[in-house]
């Protein structure tokens, strides 16, 4: 209802008829959607604006993010993300909220060996890497999706990672030479 309201601008008639309820329901589930998002989403002015695209600031960023992530250094990519950081991976409904939770799934992932090179892309005006799975032999590296970041100042406050389906969208490769 969200989707159809606020963001495509549909009336609330228009959505109950679409959906085929009443409209006090649409504007009632529409009040609840907001509120959710009022409460999980960080408010604005808590937030400091993120470096300018492709500014030394960004691309200091960038530069630390691969060292970490071509290294395996769990704390080194935690040095890069604020308390309040969230992992996501759709369409997969999980989520990790939480610098500690999210220190927890990439050592889980490091710590068994996986090392990845970054591509950088831009997705919606966004930092994104092609993030690629070194393989132990040295030979051709895997594309293990999209990594789109949402950045706070200088650290990352959201890393959202893609399939490699939308690889192409981005003019990444599935895999890299070794």
């Amino acid at each position: 209802m969200l989707i159809l309201r606020d963001v495509l601008g549909y009336r609330a008639r228009e959505v109950a008829n679409l959906l085929d309820t009443t409209v006090e329901s649409v504007n009632s589930a529409l009040k609840r959607a907001r509120a959710t998002l009022h409460h999980r989403l960080p408010r604005r002015g808590d937030q400091e604006p993120p470096a300018p695209p492709d500014s030394p600031a960004e691309q200091a960023l960038a530069a630390k993010l691969t060292r970490a992530f071509r290294a395996g250094d769990v704390d080194a990519l935690v040095a890069l993300i604020t308390d309040d950081v969230v992992l996501s991976m759709p369409p997969i409904p999980l989520e990790y909220r939480g610098r500690d939770a999210v220190a927890n799934f990439y050592a889980g992932l490091m710590g068994r060996g996986h090392r990845y090179d970054l591509v950088p892309t831009r997705a919606n005006g966004q930092l994104a890497f092609g993030a690629y799975l070194h393989a132990g032999n040295g030979g051709i590296r895997h594309c293990a999706g999209l990594v789109v970041l949402t950045l706070t100042g200088d650290r990352v406050c959201a890393l959202t990672r893609f399939g490699t389906s939308v690889l192409p969208c981005f003019g990444l490769p599935r895999s890299l030479p070794g």
